[in-house]
Order: C-alpha cells, then structure tokens, then sequence
C-alpha cells in the first residue's frame, strides 16, 4: 500500500477540485448550497452502500453500538467541507479557495503528527517536516495573494475563516476515521458511515434553514438540465475519504495531506486557467506561479524529509 501511497493521494486529491466544481453545478440548479451538499452526500453513501454489499463488508456495521460516539462523527468533515467549497470557488475562485484549504490542511495534519494522534505513524515533526510546513503555508499565501480582485479583505475574513476550518476538518476527518476502522476492519462500512452521518448533517441543516430562515426549498426540476459530471462530487469524496483515512495509519498525517494538496493545487490551477467544469477563467499571475512551486518544495520536505 505504501508504494501506491504517491500517486494514489496526488490523484484523488486532484479529484477534489472536480467535486468542489460539481457541487457548484448543483448548488446553481437548486440555488441551495445545502441542498447540494446533502445530495452529493447522499450520492456518495449510496455508491458506498453498493460497494459495501458487493464486497461483503456491511457485517462490520454491527460493531457499532461498541464503539465511542466521537468515531461517528467524521462525516461532519465532509459536510463542512463540501459545503465550504460551494460558497466560496464561486467567490474566490478554485486557487484561492484551495490554497486557503491548504494552510487550514497542514496546520491540523502537523499538530495531529506531532501530537501523535490517531495512530499516525510519525514520531511528532523533524526539523525538514517543519519546514515543509512553513514553506506550504507560505505557498498558500503567496497563491491567495496572487488572485486579483479576489475580495480578499476585511470584509472576506468570514470566506476566509470557513476555508481555513473546512481545510482542518479533513485531516481531522481522516483520524477520526481512521480510528473508527481499527474498530470495524471493514474501510468501506466506515466511509459508508461517513457519509451517512455527513449526510444527515446537511438534510438537517437544510430543514432547519428552511424553517427557521424562510430559505426557498431546493428546486428539482433544474436538475434534469445539470452536466454529467455534476453528478460525480459524491463518488469523488467517497473515493477520497476511504484514501486518506486508510493511509495516515501508514504514512502519517502530514505526508498523507501533503500529497492530496498538491493534486488539489495541481488540478485547480488547470480550472481556473481554462475555465473549466463550468467556472470562471483566471489569469495566472507569477506569484501564483512560485507559490505552486513552493508548495511542491514543502510537500517535498515533508515527505522526503
């Protein structure tokens, strides 16, 4: 497995750009981001569902009542995350949005590494590792500047904070997740409840937004009219939490995260250059341009290091 690790992270970590975008999509035929995010989770878990029962793992499920209510709950970073990428790719943009998911990515994945959490299987952060850290912290800076007229001011500090939060709630995600295997031994029955919980969580935040807020409820018909490939944010998601939370055991927090950023950052830079999957085209500034090359170093330091 660790031998697959590279190539396996970077490719389901360039995937999240186009789940970001399909949700988008969705977002606009039902003008509602919650309304969006509980489908494509809903996609997801029934993709997870059919693979569960193909492969024979559902037994596992039953080992539930054993375990602590906090392993449950690592579907609530996907809710927040898929949620967050509706808002803010429309707004900020595909690079921005990642790179902020980024700096949020690495704060968490580095304390989880050197706290020793969740079974990762690095010895707390070296002094290569910590550079790594600051030198893709620093590349999400520099990417975020580079965006022009990407609003980010003091009026933008909220966009700002969800993208920070959501970019922590997956390496959290992945640990609690990860956890929660070691109970059941089954990877697919644990992104299956996921991806229930996950979806839960937005049906309930959808009703409430409904009821409380006099939000409109989401539209259907609009959705007969969507790309395919709007469809696939679930599949995308479950591919990518089964991967992560499978590999920080093996490879650590820090190096797991590392790998799916830079297929993130990767992917995006081709979205917002050609206008792709439905967004906005962006000019690519030369800032933008060493901040990815400095991410490439900091990922190279942390995994190599």
């Amino acid at each position: 497995m660790e031998a697959l690790a590279i190539p396996l992270l970077l490719f389901v970590g360039s995937l999240l750009a186009v789940q970001a975008a399909a949700n988008v999509q969705l977002a606009a035929a039902t003008a509602s981001p919650f309304g969006a995010s509980a489908l494509q989770l809903g996609v997801g878990a029934a993709v997870l569902l059919l693979a569960g029962a193909v492969a024979g793992s559902l037994g596992a499920l039953e080992a539930l009542p054993e375990v602590d209510a906090w392993q449950l709950a690592g579907g609530l970073g996907s809710a927040l995350y898929i949620t967050s990428g509706i808002v803010l790719f429309p707004r900020l943009g595909a690079v921005v949005t990642v790179g902020l998911w980024i700096s949020g990515q690495m704060l968490a994945s580095a304390a989880i590494d050197a706290a020793g959490l969740f079974g990762s299987g690095a010895d707390g952060l070296g002094a290569a590792q910590l550079a790594g850290a600051g030198a893709v912290l620093a590349a999400a800076a520099m990417i975020a500047r580079s965006q022009d007229g990407s609003g980010l001011g003091v009026r933008a500090i909220p966009l700002v904070a969800l993208a920070l939060a959501a970019g922590a709630a997956l390496p959290l995600q992945g640990g609690v997740n990860a956890e929660l295997d070691a109970a059941l031994g089954e990877p697919v029955a644990v992104g299956l409840v996921s991806f229930v919980v996950a979806t839960a969580a937005m049906a309930l935040l959808l009703a409430l937004s409904v009821a409380i807020a006099a939000a409109r409820p989401p539209a259907i018909a609009p959705l007969a009219r969507v790309p395919w490939w709007a469809w696939l944010g679930g599949v995308v998601g479950a591919a990518y939490v089964t991967a992560v939370f499978s590999l920080i055991p093996r490879i650590g927090a820090a190096a797991t995260i590392a790998l799916t950023v830079t297929g993130q950052q990767a992917a995006s830079l081709l979205v917002d250059r050609y206008g792709l999957l439905g967004l906005p085209r962006r000019a690519i500034a030369p800032l933008r341009v060493a901040g990815i090359a400095a991410l490439f170093l900091g990922v190279g330091l942390i995994q190599f290091g």
